[in-house]
């Protein structure tokens, strides 16, 4: 979405974001990323998810105003000393936010599209919020067909890696797997050059898929049965020395191959590994009418703010 972004300040005290949003190509009007990320946006009223707070349209330009975090997740890491770590209580916290913000964005039957670290706002209090919902969909059901360009390269997943047009939730999961691994050791899982570079990095750390863990992976459009065969799936290796073996577990979940397999955002915040992190699942009377879940976090998160 071509947007210039700018922040001013309101009641002398908030600040606020401003993205202005552009003539919509040759022919003029709106973009349709900034039409769907509104639509999406005002669906996902959540404190885990980036505040619409108005919306403007002066001479065929429209005017965002979203609530103004000046760091995200990129920056946050950044920031760390470079012989330091995240702490582990902190890694848990921030992995447990964006479980719950995608399994909010999920319920509502929708997909992000474009999950990474620049796209997890932190506020001064630590709170996770999830922005940029430019590439988002709905999903549908039957589960159509969508182009298989989005997600940025390191966060993307195998299957549409290997072409398909067909995707539905897990490729938020795959990309949320990356991120927590990311947290806990400051370095991205994979960073692939190329799609094919990205592709055998991903075989490598976790051995080249075959017909028997992701039943149809032959079947995709590029998947090439001259692949390099790498047996070895070493991910635990990789990620135990920075890892809460609980942690490692999970990644292992969101990671699996076939997307059928991977495990949900709701039964995520389930895991083990978020059994001391101070929260509860509740359903209120009025969720358990529609089928959707209420998360409720008990915790108190502490201000969280890496040195500089």
């Amino acid at each position: 979405m071509p947007t210039k972004t700018l922040t001013i300040e309101q009641n002398l005290e908030d600040y606020v974001k401003l993205d202005k949003v552009g003539e919509g190509g040759k022919f003029g009007g709106i973009p349709a990323t900034a039409i769907r990320e509104i639509s999406m946006l005002q669906e996902l009223r959540n404190p885990n998810v980036v505040e619409l707070i108005s919306i403007s349209l002066q001479e065929n330009r429209l005017y965002l105003v979203f609530e103004f975090i000046a760091l995200d997740l990129r920056k946050y890491l950044d920031a760390v000393p470079k012989n330091d770590f995240v702490p582990r209580e902190t890694v848990q916290r921030f992995a447990f936010q964006i479980c719950q913000a995608m399994c909010f964005v999920h319920q509502r039957r929708i997909i992000h599209r474009d999950l990474k670290p620049q796209n997890l706002l932190v506020d001064e209090k630590g709170t996770i919020k999830v922005a940029d919902l430019g590439l988002s969909r709905s999903i549908a059901i039957p589960i159509r067909m969508y182009t298989h360009a989005v997600v940025t390269l390191w966060y993307r997943s195998p299957e549409i890696l290997l072409g398909t047009s067909r995707y539905g939730a897990a490729i938020d999961v795959w990309a949320v797997g990356c991120i927590l691994a990311e947290i806990a050791f400051k370095k991205s899982l994979f960073n692939g050059d190329s799609e094919i570079d990205q592709l055998f990095q991903i075989f490598r750390l976790l051995g080249t898929p075959t017909e028997k863990e992701w039943r149809g992976v032959n079947k995709l459009p590029e998947f090439k049965h001259t692949f390099p065969k790498w047996k070895k799936n070493e991910l635990a290796e990789r990620l135990n020395p920075f890892c809460d073996a609980r942690l490692v577990d999970l990644i292992q979940l969101m990671l699996k191959y076939d997307p059928s397999l991977r495990i949900s955002m709701r039964n995520a915040l389930y895991h083990k590994y978020f059994d001391n992190v101070g929260c509860k699942m509740a359903i209120s009377k009025k969720f358990r009418k529609t089928n959707e879940i209420g998360v409720i976090v008990k915790a108190s998160f502490k201000e969280i703010s890496p040195q500089r």
